[in-house]
């Protein structure tokens, strides 16, 4: 069976350099500092009942696959995605971004398509692209080879701020569909089908349905920002995760107030078909799936139960496609339906 560890991401060593890092950051706040190290998003308190709430992500290996095809045009979307869909996790409405390119050498259209993309991600995220840095890394970075990283800050009313403080028993979990892989475990993607040569990109595997391998994995991860923000500020939803890199067991459990758990129906929805290619060209175990991948659900909303029908009524009009998958109960730990998981 392949695994993360297995494919070169060690997610235990990653969770033990944040415990290490939240004990370093410590040493240097502000008294306005609300939360640091660990949340979806910083907060930070300007006064008048306002919190700025800021992340900062990548878009991993991902760009390896754009960079093999020559599509830059897209992955942008990704970058703003990974630090917008954190930031509204607060309930803070995402206001601007900055983005850091850093490439072997500077080829003006590449970088120009590559921020392209970071401003198609703004535009749908309602943010403004407020700036950047491009740094170029001759004898460090292959010629070709590029990174993409970003930050994003958004602003919240003190009032309307989301997580685990909000969370209450019965709380109804609302899963909104991903775009597919969005932008993690593409390091176990590599291995499991184009190290492999399980399936090269230009193949269109029967269970895609006539989609080209090379498609789906290029398929921009969905922003859910502006949706979220509004439910946040209507007073719709106790607290959102962002289903990324740990999966949902490795993210929901961010949302939960001590003794409180929740469980998960993997049954609720239909789960994309470009795991499965995976998980059976990889000999994958169910366990490792859902730890690494979001597994057709890119974000999970926490709404108390009396919210649910407009909460669901908002995403249909929005066009999103929505599944009840759980609810909030005792005693803590993620339960995920048949495997079992905690």
């Amino acid at each position: 069976m392949t695994d993360y560890t297995q494919a070169g991401v060690d997610l235990q060593a990653a969770a033990k350099a944040v415990g290490l890092i939240r004990e370093v950051a410590r040493t240097a706040t502000r008294p306005e500092q609300v939360e640091g190290v660990g949340g979806f998003a910083g907060l930070f308190r300007i006064g008048e009942g306002k919190l700025l709430a800021a992340a900062t992500d990548g878009v991993g290996t991902k760009t390896e696959v754009a960079r093999m095809v020559g599509r830059l045009d897209t992955i942008g979307i990704d970058l703003v995605a990974m630090c917008a869909d954190d930031v509204v996790c607060t309930g803070a409405e995402p206001l601007l971004l900055l983005d850091y390119i850093a490439v072997g050498k500077v080829v003006p259209e590449e970088i120009a398509g590559l921020v392209e993309g970071v401003a198609e991600g703004c535009r749908r995220a309602g943010c403004a692209l407020l700036g950047g840095e491009t740094a170029e890394h001759p004898g460090v970075m292959d010629e070709g080879r590029f990174d993409l990283a970003g930050f994003c800050v958004g602003v919240v009313d003190e009032d309307r701020l989301l997580g685990p403080h909000r969370v209450r028993p019965g709380d109804v979990l609302v899963g909104l569909a991903s775009s597919g892989l969005h932008a993690n475990g593409y390091s176990l993607v590599r291995r499991v089908l184009l190290e492999s040569g399980s399936a090269p990109l230009d193949e269109t595997p029967a269970e895609l349905g006539g989609r080209a391998l090379v498609q789906e994995l290029l398929e921009p991860t969905a922003i859910y920002a502006p949706f979220v923000a509004g439910l946040a500020r209507d007073g719709l939803l106790s607290a959102a995760a962002h289903i990324t890199g740990g999966g949902i067991p490795g993210n929901l459990h961010r949302v939960l107030p001590e003794g409180m758990g929740a469980d998960v129906d993997l049954g609720a929805w239909t789960v994309p078909p470009i795991f499965e290619l995976i998980r059976r060209a990889g000999d994958v175990s169910d366990e490792a799936m859902v730890e690494t991948f979001n597994m057709g659900l890119g974000m999970i909303l926490v709404a108390p139960d009396g919210a649910l029908r407009d909460v669901l009524a908002r995403a249909r009009d929005a066009g999103l496609e929505v599944h009840v998958v759980g609810k909030i109960s005792a005693p803590s730990g993620i339960r995920m339906g048949a495997l079992g998981t905690s």
